[in-house]
C-alpha cells in the first residue's frame, strides 16, 4: 500500500467563490490539536496551517463558480478531488481517506474510501480541512478587496444576511456568484 492521504473540501454551500478540495500527505509527524477546521478559531487554524506547511505536502483542487454552475455540485466535487490528487501526485495505491458520505475519488485510486466525520477523526484529513479553510478564506479576503461592497472577507461567500443585503443592493457578480444556487437564481430570475 502507498502513502496515506487525507482529502477534504471547503466552500460546498457558498453562494460565491470557488470550491476548494485539498489532498494532504504527511511527510513528518503531524502537530497536536488537529480537528475539523470548523471546530477551531481562526487564529488556531492559521497557527496549525503554518505548522502543517512544514510537515505535509498539499494538492489543491480549485473549482470555479462557473464550473459548479455548469457541472453541478457532485461533478464539481469529483473535478476538485481529481485536481487535488493530481496536484499532490498521489500514487494510485495510496490509502486515501476522504471526509463525507460519498466517495468522489477517481477509480484509479483503489484504496480510497469516504468516512463520515473523518475531518475530526483522522488527523491527515483534519490537516486537509484546516489547510483548505485557511487557503480559501485568504482567497475570499483578496476577493473582498476587489469587491469591497460584498465584504467577502467577513463571510467567505456563505449565505449570510449581510451577503444577501449586498446582493440586493449591488447585484450578482458575474463569474463569482453561483448562479445555479437557489438564492442567486431567484435574484436573477432563473
Amino acid at each position: 500500500m502507498g502513502s496515506l492521504v487525507g482529502v477534504d473540501e471547503v466552500g460546498r454551500g457558498c453562494w460565491a467563490g470557488p470550491l476548494l478540495v485539498v489532498a494532504a500527505r504527511p511527510s513528518g509527524e503531524l502537530p497536536k490539536g488537529l480537528k475539523d477546521s470548523k471546530l477551531l478559531s481562526k487564529g488556531q487554524r492559521i497557527e496549525l496551517c503554518d505548522l502543517l506547511s512544514i510537515c505535509c505536502s498539499f494538492g489543491e483542487g480549485w473549482v470555479k463558480a462557473t464550473e459548479i454552475d455548469k457541472y453541478g455540485l457532485a461533478d464539481a466535487l469529483k473535478l476538485g478531488v481529481k485536481r487535488a490528487l493530481s496536484g499532490l501526485a498521489a500514487e494510485a495505491n495510496a490509502e486515501i481517506i476522504m471526509d463525507g458520505r460519498t466517495n468522489y475519488l477517481p477509480r484509479k485510486y483503489i484504496n480510497g474510501r469516504a468516512v463520515v466525520g473523518a475531518d475530526n477523526l483522522v488527523p491527515v484529513v483534519s490537516a486537509a480541512s484546516i489547510y483548505a479553510k485557511v487557503t480559501r478564506d485568504r482567497f475570499m479576503a483578496e476577493l473582498g478587496k476587489r469587491y469591497p461592497l460584498y465584504k467577502f472577507e467577513q463571510h467567505a461567500g456563505y449565505g449570510t444576511k449581510a451577503h444577501m443585503l449586498a446582493l440586493k443592493s449591488h447585484g450578482v457578480i458575474k463569474y463569482v456568484h453561483r448562479r445555479s444556487y437557489a438564492p442567486i437564481a431567484e435574484l436573477i430570475g432563473v
